[in-house]
C-alpha cells in the first residue's frame, strides 16, 4: 500500500500553492476572467491548471512551506500582486470607458446611461460603447493570454516571500493613474475638436440667423457629427491601447 507522510504532502503542495493563489486573486480582478458569466468553480480550476503548468518555468524560487510561520505574509504578498495584475489590466479598458464619457458629454448623450453591473455604477451609453469595443480588442489581439503570461512573469519580477510593501513599491502601480487620464484624453481628442468645432459652427450661424431655432437644430447636428467621428476615429483606437497595454504588463515582467 503507497502512502504518503505530511512531510512529503507539504514539500509537494508548497511550490504548487504560492502560484494557485496569485492566478486565482488574479482571476478576480482581471477583465473578461472576472465575468460572472464565467463560473467560479472553473476559475479555480483553471487556476490551478495555470499553477501546474507554470512548475517547470519556476525553477528557484523561495521555497515557503505552508507550515512556515512566514506562509501568511507569502499568502498576502501573492494575493496582493495577483490584484495589482488584475487592477492595472482593468486601468487599460477603463480609460478607454473615460474616452467613451468624455465623447459621450460632447455629443450632449450625458443624460443617456444606465446601471452597469459590471462596474455597479452607472455609465453613459457611449462610454459602454466603447468599454465594449475594448473588451473585444483585448480579446482578438490575445490579452487573456498575455494577462496568463504576465502572471507567470511575475514570479520573476516579485519572487515568492513575505514583504509585500517592497513589491508595491516597485511596481509603482500608481503611476497607471496618470497613465488612464491622459490615454483616455489622448483618444477622445480628435472627437473633442470635432465637436468643438461643430459647436463653433452652430455659435456663428446663431449669430448670422438669429431667427434659426438653434436648439432643435444643434443637437441633430452634433450627434451626426459624434456618429460619424466615432466611425473615423474607432479603427485608430488600437495604437494606444497597445501602448498602455505594454505599460501595464512591463510593471510586472521587466526587472
Amino acid at each position: 500500500m503507497i502512502t504518503f507522510s505530511e512531510a512529503q504532502l507539504v514539500t509537494w503542495l508548497s511550490p504548487l500553492i504560492w502560484p494557485f493563489l496569485r492566478t486565482l486573486a488574479l482571476f478576480t480582478s482581471a477583465p473578461i476572467f472576472s465575468s460572472k458569466a464565467f463560473p467560479v468553480r472553473a476559475r479555480i480550476a483553471l487556476a490551478f491548471f495555470v499553477a501546474l503548468a507554470a512548475q517547470p518555468s519556476l525553477d528557484g524560487q523561495p521555497v515557503i512551506s505552508i507550515n512556515d510561520p512566514g506562509a501568511f505574509g507569502a499568502v498576502f504578498q501573492q494575493v496582493g500582486v495577483g490584484l495589482s495584475i488584475g487592477f492595472a489590466i482593468r486601468v487599460v479598458l477603463a480609460s478607454v470607458e473615460l474616452a467613451g464619457e468624455v465623447v459621450g458629454f460632447q455629443m450632449g448623450l450625458g443624460f443617456a446611461s444606465f446601471f452597469d453591473p459590471s462596474m455597479g455604477s452607472q455609465s453613459s451609453a457611449v462610454a459602454r460603447f466603447f468599454g465594449q469595443m475594448a473588451t473585444f480588442m483585448f480579446i482578438v489581439m490575445g490579452g487573456h493570454m498575455m494577462v496568463l503570461m504576465t502572471v507567470i512573469a511575475s514570479f520573476t519580477a516579485f519572487p515568492v516571500d513575505q514583504n509585500f510593501l517592497e513589491a508595491l513599491k516597485q511596481m509603482k502601480i500608481q503611476q497607471l493613474g496618470a497613465d488612464l487620464f491622459s490615454t483616455g484624453l489622448w483618444m477622445s481628442l480628435p472627437m473633442v475638436g470635432m465637436l468643438m468645432f461643430a459647436n463653433l459652427a452652430l455659435g456663428i450661424v446663431s449669430r448670422v440667423a438669429p431667427q434659426m431655432n438653434i436648439y432643435a437644430i444643434g443637437f441633430p447636428i452634433t450627434l451626426t457629427v459624434g456618429l460619424v467621428g466615432m466611425a473615423v476615429t474607432l479603427p485608430m483606437l488600437d495604437a494606444p491601447f497597445l501602448v498602455l497595454m505594454s505599460r501595464a504588463i512591463d510593471i510586472f515582467s521587466l526587472r
